[in-house]
């Protein structure tokens, strides 16, 4: 049963590594037909052909009708666009992470949305938060992190409604698990512009988040603070998210929103 199973992960790797292969060469040529992929491959016609099926069905191929070519598809187009939209949002942030973060001392953070989860691509860490856990590249639960909850609140409605309708995990006694409950929460975050966490996440943790927009307008990213709930008071927290709110704006900004 090992052996076999062995045999089957040895398979789909040799076929991930195929399948790869098939778009580096759609991607040196142009364009291929099957029997120039099977040949470059070292493979019969038919794994080829099986191959440029399954990438047809993703859209990262596409093939010529008239001449039965394949060449790399929009889905290629869509994977690439999201990589350098990560990879500019990231790099644009740096200073005004690290800005916040040198005039609040608290770790600022800044976080995309990956399926059902925020995962922080960027942190500064203020000169408070020295001993402040690491959170870069953590996944972290929409529904209880104020960056979740920015990402959550400006999905569109379908998407936001299909997040809702699964289990919402309690982390601590805060964590709001009631879908009807967090839906009203996420319509304030559109209206006030920022959203807010108290011990939600963890007990003695309060962070403040805001969104971030592309050029089209469409919230990308959202930029948070977080620290010790007896430096991040309800006092503080008006200011604070304020200075985010203004942050994310500057960041927009910095990626054509508003030009």
């Amino acid at each position: 049963m090992a052996h076999a199973q062995k045999q089957q992960s040895a398979g789909a790797v040799q076929s991930v590594d195929r399948a790869v292969s098939v778009l580096e060469i759609l991607a040196r040529d142009g364009e291929a037909g099957v029997t120039e992929i099977a040949t470059e491959l070292e493979v019969h016609k038919s794994t080829a052909f099986r191959l440029l099926g399954v990438l047809e069905q993703h859209g990262l191929v596409a093939q010529a009708k008239d001449r039965g070519k394949y060449y790399l598809g929009a889905g290629v187009l869509r994977l690439a666009g999201a990589a350098a939209v990560r990879l500019d949002i990231s790099q644009e942030g740096v200073p005004i992470c690290r800005e916040v973060a040198d005039e609040l001392g608290e770790t600022v953070n800044l976080a995309v949305l990956d399926e059902d989860a925020a995962v922080n691509i960027m942190q500064a860490r203020g000169t408070a938060s020295v001993a402040a856990q690491n959170w870069l590249g953590r996944r972290t639960p929409l529904h209880a992190t104020s960056s979740g909850k920015v990402l959550l609140a400006h999905l569109p409605p379908a998407a936001r409604e299909s997040l809702l309708a699964r289990p919402l995990p309690r982390f601590t006694e805060r964590t709001v698990t009631d879908a009807e409950t967090l839906r009203a929460e996420l319509d304030r975050v559109v209206e006030r512009g920022h959203g807010v966490t108290v011990e939600e996440l963890e007990p003695g943790l309060a962070a403040v988040a805001a969104p971030v927009r592309a050029h089209d307008g469409e919230v990308i990213a959202a930029i948070s603070v977080s620290g010790p709930v007896y430096r991040l008071n309800r006092d503080r927290l008006t200011e604070v998210a304020r200075r985010m709110v203004a942050a994310g704006t500057e960041l927009s900004r910095r990626m054509g929103y508003g030009f």
